[in-house]
């Protein structure tokens, strides 16, 4: 029997980075039109829009910096969802 962990450490560090570089910072900013923004420690600033609510931003903001992260950390040859070229690998 092969001697497995559930979570390599690459990939768990990848992940705990992700989190602590992606958090809200500052406050809430309402802008005309019930536009409502905060800052990300990462620099992006986040939003509602027409079709989304702020919190909607902040989950997928903060998915999307996960799947990089563990992206980036992946074996080789590990089967994909979404297929990821060399070429398209975060850098």
């Amino acid at each position: 029997m092969e001697d497995t962990s559930p979570v390599s450490a690459a990939m768990h560090r990848a992940k705990a980075d992700a989190r602590a570089s992606h958090v809200t910072v500052g406050e809430l900013r309402h802008l005309p039109g019930g536009r409502v923004e905060t800052d990300c420690s990462c620099g992006m600033v986040l939003t509602n829009g027409p079709d989304w609510s702020l919190d909607e931003h902040i989950r997928l903001h903060r998915a999307e910096a996960r799947y990089l992260a563990v992206s980036q950390v992946a074996p080789p040859g590990m089967p994909r969802l979404i297929e990821v070229g060399a070429d398209r690998r975060p850098g």
